[in-house]
């Protein structure tokens, strides 16, 4: 994927001289000019495509410890525009910020043997202290139920205390794995975890569907990212959880799908570990019920991955830092100052109306290289402001997602405001007919092995046996990884009577989304 072993790809830091003078060389082998700085395709190398798109609109920058990126602040500012909007609902919801030690005992991470034996692998330890070997090594926490649980143990004594909810905000770290991926697959990602108790199985059911909610709409409504809301199997459920339900993304330039973001079920099994236990209405012991939750920084590759094109990222104006740029266009022995003012006022006038705006009006690059430059950074809307548009009293307004060019009078900017709105909706729109074009309804294995070479997203009749999706994975496993199921959809196809699993040839139970993931 992406850089290779995940180590900076030599095109990964042009400078602007090159960039403004790049043309790429197409799969087809015709030369075709890319913008700032983009020498490969999204249709003819996804992965240095990527790769050059993150770097070259500025969102990350390779680091010198492989796997391991640092978030730029157009970035930081999409992530602080989701956790606004998520920090906002669960506080709806009565769920309070909280935070945990970085640092893990081995003695409680080995507490709850299940759990373990799914992160072991990915667990980095603190062995040493200066010149000194600690005696005991520390973990950094893959993840915080081990780090919490004691606590919710002394938290919790009796029915008054609960429900206990909590989330926190942090950074979490999970060392080994092949092929790192900015934002996809990294050693160290930004995210929230929320873990909560309730007295009563229900309680735990309902909230793990809200919270479910809440993630697909942030992927819908604020990054138009199409993603199915489902139920993983119990090989692919969370280590030691009671059952796991998460939104998954697809990704039709490389047929894989995406976990965008899960939100588990752990039944009284950490309870049961930790000792959590409460005293009831009826002043009998009884052992709570537990949720986790989470999404991270991953949602942003798989914005960048779903919107993105041959000339850079393509932004959703709901979370953009910037929506509108407003570019000067100064000619010959024209009015250069009057132009200026011209795209100050507008800035004002559109940030009057709660649309972040900026102006770019520096002298020494042109016109086109800015045109160039905001395109590859993704930002929505562009606004041109030229000697004829100062005297039509307009604005020359080009969208990002499409090309589409829109005079508007001055006067009548709030437009602009309508026009973002739109750009959001179409986004999604585009995206879910991609997706929904990719995915394949297969009933034998023979279907399903052609769709799988196709890339598509295989909706599939299981047995909803542990032993078959073994094999599954195991017949199709290849240089691009094998085939897995990806999650039950929660709204199932009609499935009649006597329809046959496609892997087994036993009665089929439900319907299921298969493919290759990230």
């Amino acid at each position: 994927m992406a850089g290779g072993k995940g180590d900076k790809p030599a095109n990964a830091n042009k400078s602007n001289a090159n960039k403004s003078n790049a043309a790429a060389q197409s799969s087809k082998g015709r030369k075709k000019e890319t913008g700032l700085g983009l020498t490969n395709t999204k249709d003819g190398n996804f992965g240095e495509w990527y790769s050059e798109v993150v770097t070259n609109g500025e969102m990350i920058e390779y680091y010198e410890i492989s796997g391991c990126y640092i978030l730029r602040p157009w970035t930081m500012s999409i992530w602080e525009i989701m956790q606004t909007y998520f920090d906002a609902e669960i506080k709806k919801m009565k769920i309070k910020t909280c935070y945990f030690p970085l640092f893990v005992s081995n003695t409680v991470l080995q507490k709850e043997k299940d759990h373990i034996e799914g992160f072991a692998p990915e667990v980095a330890w603190v062995t040493r202290s200066g010149d000194s070997e600690l005696e005991v090594p520390i973990a950094i926490r893959p993840t915080s139920e081990t780090v919490m649980y004691p606590y919710f143990s002394k938290w919790i004594r009796g029915h008054r205390d609960l429900p206990l909810k909590l989330n926190q905000w942090c950074n979490v770290v999970r060392w080994e794995f092949s092929n790192p991926t900015p934002f996809i697959r990294s050693r160290e990602f930004l995210w929230q975890e929320g873990h909560t108790a309730f007295a009563t199985k229900e309680e735990a059911d309902t909230e793990v569907l809200e919270i479910l909610e809440l993630y697909r709409r942030l992927y819908e409504e604020y990054l138009a990212v199409p993603v199915v809301k489902g139920k993983k199997s119990e090989m692919e459920k969370f280590a030691g959880g009671l059952y796991t339900t998460s939104v998954e993304a697809f990704i039709p330039n490389t047929g894989r799908g995406v976990q965008g973001a899960t939100s588990h079920c752990l039944g009284q099994n950490f309870a049961k570990m930790f000792e959590i236990n409460f005293e009831d209405e009826k002043g009998e012991k009884a052992m709570v019920w537990q949720n986790s939750w989470a999404y991270s920084t991953r949602t942003i590759g798989v914005m960048v991955m779903v919107h993105g094109d041959d000339k850079g990222l393509v932004l959703p104006p709901k979370v953009a830092a910037v929506q509108v740029i407003v570019v000067n266009v100064p000619y010959k022995d024209a009015d250069t100052e009057k132009i200026k003012d011209a795209c100050l006022d507008t800035v004002k006038t559109l940030s009057d109306l709660g649309i972040r705006a900026e102006a770019d009006l520096r002298e020494n690059y042109s016109p086109g290289w800015k045109y160039s430059h905001w395109e590859m950074k993704g930002v929505p809307l562009r606004i041109e402001i030229g000697p004829r548009d100062v005297t039509n009293k307009q604005v020359r307004v080009v969208r990002r997602d499409n090309g589409e060019k829109i005079d508007i009078p001055m006067a009548d900017l709030v437009k602009v405001k309508e026009l973002l709105d739109d750009v959001q909706q179409s986004m999604f729109n585009v995206a879910k007919q991609k997706r929904d074009a990719c995915v394949e309804v297969t009933k034998t294995w023979d279907e399903f092995i052609k769709a799988l070479g196709q890339k598509k997203l295989i909706l599939a009749p299981w047995c909803d046996e542990e032993e078959v999706e073994k094999d599954v994975k195991t017949k199709t496993k290849g240089e691009t990884g094998a085939a897995k199921t990806l999650c039950s959809p929660f709204e199932q196809p009609e499935l009649p009577e006597g329809t046959l699993c496609f892997a087994s040839g036993k009665p089929a139970k439900k319907w299921t989304y298969w493919g290759r993931s990230y």
